[in-house]
C-alpha cells in the first residue's frame, strides 16, 4: 500500500528549528521525487523543497533558501526537512508528496500537480 505519513510539526518560537520527517511505504526513495509542500490559511499549497530520486539535485523555494534543508534515508525509507530559522511566516501545514506517476525523472519540480500521493500533513506553527 502506498502511503506517506508526516510527523514532527508542532509548536516553536521564532528562530527556532523543527526536523519534519515523511515515513513512506509501498515504494522506495531512490525511484520517484519526493516534495515538500505547506498550505497556510486561506493560501494555496506552495512547494517548499524537492529530492529526486538520485537525491541530487535538489530544488528549494527562495523564501527557505539558507534556512531548510531536505534529506533522505533510503534505509529507513524517510525523508527529512530540518528547519531552522523559522518565523511566523513559515506557519502552515506541511506536507510530503510523491511523483507517482514520473519514476526516475532527473530533475525534481516545485510544482503541486507533478505530485501524485500525498501525505495527511503536519502542523508548524510559529509563535511567540
Amino acid at each position: 500500500q502506498l502511503q506517506l505519513v508526516e510527523s514532527g510539526g508542532g509548536l516553536v518560537q521564532p528562530g527556532g528549528s523543527l526536523r519534519l520527517s515523511c515515513a513512506v511505504s509501498g515504494f522506495t526513495l531512490d525511484s520517484y521525487n519526493i516534495g515538500w509542500f505547506r498550505q497556510a490559511p486561506g493560501k494555496e499549497r506552495e512547494g517548499v523543497l524537492c529530492i529526486p530520486y538520485r537525491g541530487w539535485p535538489t530544488y528549494y523555494k527562495d523564501s527557505v533558501k539558507g534556512r531548510f534543508t531536505i534529506s533522505r534515508d533510503n534505509a529507513k525509507n524517510t525523508v527529512y526537512l530540518q528547519m531552522n530559522s523559522l518565523n511566523p511566516e513559515d506557519t502552515a501545514v506541511y506536507y510530503c508528496a510523491v511523483a507517482w506517476d514520473r519514476p526516475f525523472v532527473e530533475i525534481c519540480l516545485l510544482d503541486v500537480h507533478r505530485y501524485d500521493i500525498w501525505g495527511q500533513g503536519t502542523q508548524v506553527t510559529v509563535s511567540s
